[in-house]
């Protein structure tokens, strides 16, 4: 039984999901926007909520948290400026819901179901 065993394990191992996974968090808050599968979407959804959460706290401490998941500096610093000025300060903070996930049509080659992950307010 997998009661209360959060998390996919994409048929890899231990160190291979998660450098998979910091790869895709960095490059998320990068780019703003990825293309994905489904299931991996929905399981990078959950780690750059938090990232996003944790830089709220502009300290040593939430930089510290923060580059444990986001492995370039340059996208550390973004995240302390833009994302944080987007989603922090200004009128109304966001509670939370950072990302969208917009699901695609299936992929050629294997018809995996495909969806793109985004940040919200890059539109804007």
């Amino acid at each position: 039984m997998r009661h209360r065993k959060a998390g996919r394990k994409f048929g890899r191992s231990a160190a291979h999901r998660q450098a998979m996974t910091r790869n895709q968090v960095t490059d998320l808050l990068r780019h703003g926007r990825i293309t994905t599968t489904e299931a991996k979407a929905k399981e990078l959804r959950r780690w750059v909520e938090r990232v996003v959460t944790d830089s709220r706290g502009n300290d040593l401490t939430a930089r510290r948290k923060i580059a444990i998941w986001v492995t370039d500096r340059e996208v550390s610093n973004r995240l302390f400026t833009v994302y944080r000025e987007r989603y922090f300060e200004g009128p109304t903070p966001r509670q939370g819901g950072y990302t969208r996930v917009i699901k695609l049509a299936p992929r050629t080659g294997d018809a995996s179901p495909m969806a793109i992950i985004e940040m919200v307010g890059a539109e804007a």
